[in-house]
């Protein structure tokens, strides 16, 4: 790029910072206009080390102070005033939970350096502290929906954890490099959980045996990831999860398994709105199976999800989506030869894919129905087995079929959410048809229902690029002396893997839970289960509670 700006960045940084005040001594002569929400929208944020590609994102102030810098639609309800950047270039330190102070010129100052001398005519926004001194930029309705065009950000059907730097002129941070060629950031997550029982009867003893004995801490997940791109002209993306299992059997474990490569993932944008993934990856099908664990509601999967499908697997996935229609699709071919060290021809095969649709949305998007479909075929080489714990890790499972040999397995999904602002309820229906004459084809189902309302009044937003819901954001952190983001959680599940000769049980659970996000990266949480269980023609029923800690690193 053709820049006229100094090549020295100190040079650079003292240049910009006499010209803003320059600029500030002179709008300042002007009266302030005072504003409680502020939303700025197709904003152009530079990287001044020009390692970093620029980003248009939205900005929302919020009592004069920086409140959200992000590349995601924000929601215009209840603002004083909504512009429109117009892709001009922002200037200035964004600093979350900071008065406000910067400003906006209409021209790239790179291509030509007169666009800093000249801020009469060039600058149309100007904040300092929090107050609007300029504002020549396009008024937008504040319920007008969002008419933003491309804008840069993950094509993957499941992306990375990628972030926006807040502070655009710090790109980069100790976990984050750029370079020409390749880019990318390593995260990482940490959940420590507390399992306490409050009721076990004879039933659930004799079927499991005293349930005490998994009472206690255990470290549920230790990940750490890189994720990044190759820089072509159209970026490919690269992902790997490392993650451990050798604390799941408590704090005082002696046992030291190894590391597991949980994700490696290799996506390729085909055209504008299709990408192929290549690698170790979720299969395609199942909001509850697609969205990060750490971020659901609750804080395990569904029985039914768990039991029925697999983590990850090794394919090929081809997705793609219409953003203006809230149209998804993706299609996959498995075979996991490659994880567990055998030859193709004896592995197990799968074919799997996923629809969704958004036939319901209000103009400002805050109130949407979503449904989807999956269907999973496999030729079950390798036989079958669904099994599952009861939505709590420290535990021994509780149903399961055993192995068996079949002909074929298929699995049918279907999906139904509903989110309306802060409230959102998900339901999913799942079905699993086994094919062998011998355990006369047997059937298994279950199901879940899921209500989440975000007491503090965030809104989970809908990800339109593979039809499922992101975590809860937080509008004001600990830091920002607010009180963080408080959410409540109800979630009723049933699993039936009794069918034909199959004995292998039913189970209910019904859940309570309560989320507290003190920051999007730190949060606490505990959840209740009431289980009721039954298998041999014996029932039991088992109440528990688990109390966790997650820190994620971005």
């Amino acid at each position: 790029m053709n820049t006229l700006l100094p090549t020295n960045r100190t040079t650079s940084a003292f240049l910009l910072i006499v010209l803003t005040c320059l600029f500030f001594s002179t709008v300042l002569e002007t009266q302030a206009a005072d504003y409680e929400r502020i939303v700025i929208r197709n904003v152009r944020m530079i990287d001044p080390a020009e390692k970093t590609e620029d980003k248009i994102v939205e900005i929302l102030i919020e009592d004069k102070k920086l409140s959200l810098v992000t590349e995601d639609s924000i929601a215009r309800e209840d603002t004083d005033l909504v512009v429109d950047a117009d892709k001009g270039v922002l200037i200035g330190s964004l600093k979350l939970g900071r008065p406000s102070s910067f400003m906006i010129f209409a021209e790239d100052p790179r291509d030509d350096f007169k666009v800093m001398l000249d801020t009469n005519r060039y600058a149309v926004f100007a904040i300092h502290k929090g107050e609007v001194y300029r504002n020549n930029l396009t008024l937008k309705d504040k319920t007008a929906p969002d008419e933003r065009g491309k804008k840069s950000g993950w094509l993957a059907y499941t992306p990375p954890p990628m972030a926006v730097p807040i502070n655009y002129q710090d790109s980069s941070r100790w976990n984050r490099w750029e370079s020409k060629y390749i880019s990318g950031i390593f995260t990482g997550a940490l959940a420590l959980d507390r399992t306490s029982w409050l009721s076990q009867d004879a039933g659930s003893e004799q079927l499991y045996g005293d349930l005490n004995d998994f009472q206690g801490g255990e470290i549920r997940a230790l990940r750490a990831a890189i994720a990044g791109t190759l820089n072509f002209t159209n970026p490919w993306i690269y992902y790997i999860t490392v993650a451990t299992n050798a604390f799941d059997k408590g704090f005082e474990t002696e046992d030291l398994d190894t590391l597991v490569l949980y994700d490696y993932r290799l996506d390729v944008p085909s055209s504008e709105n299709t990408t192929i993934s290549i690698g170790k990856q979720k299969e395609p099908i199942s909001m509850d199976r697609l969205m990060p664990m750490v971020f659901e509601p609750m804080q395990e999967r569904s029985a039914v999800s768990d039991a029925m499908l697999p983590a990850r697997n090794v394919g090929v996935v081809w997705s793609g989506r219409n953003a203006d229609t809230y149209i998804t699709w993706a299609v996959g071919a498995f075979n996991d030869w490659l994880a567990t060290n055998q030859d193709f021809d004896e592995a197990a095969s799968q074919f799997v894919g996923r629809f969704t649709w958004v036939p319901l949305v209000s103009q400002d998007e805050s109130n949407l129905l979503h449904l989807g479909v999956g269907y999973r075929y496999s030729n079950a080489k390798e036989g079958f087995r669904y099994f599952t714990e009861p939505e709590m890790n420290k535990l021994p499972v509780f149903v399961d079929t055993a192995i068996h040999d079949a002909d074929s397995t298929e699995t049918l999904n279907l999906e139904l959410s509903w989110r309306r602002g802060p409230f959102w309820l998900a339901s999913e229906y799942m079905q699993s048809k086994v094919k062998n004459r011998d355990l006369d084809d047997p059937s298994f189902d279950g199901y879940h229902i899921t209500a989440s309302w975000i007491m503090t009044g965030e809104m989970r937003p809908y990800n339109k690029k593979n039809g499922t819901f992101g975590n809860t954001p937080v509008a004001k952190t600990m830091h920002q002396d607010g009180i963080g983001a408080w959410e409540f959680n109800a979630r009723y599940s049933a699993l039936n893997l009794t069918d034909g000769v199959i004995d292998g049980g039913d189970m209910q659970i019904a859940s309570l839970g309560i989320n507290w996000w003190l920051t999007p990266f730190f949060g606490v949480n505990m959840n209740y289960r009431h289980i009721e269980s039954e298998q041999g023609g014996i029932s039991g029923t088992t109440d528990g509670v688990v109390t966790r800690i997650l820190l994620i690193l971005e």
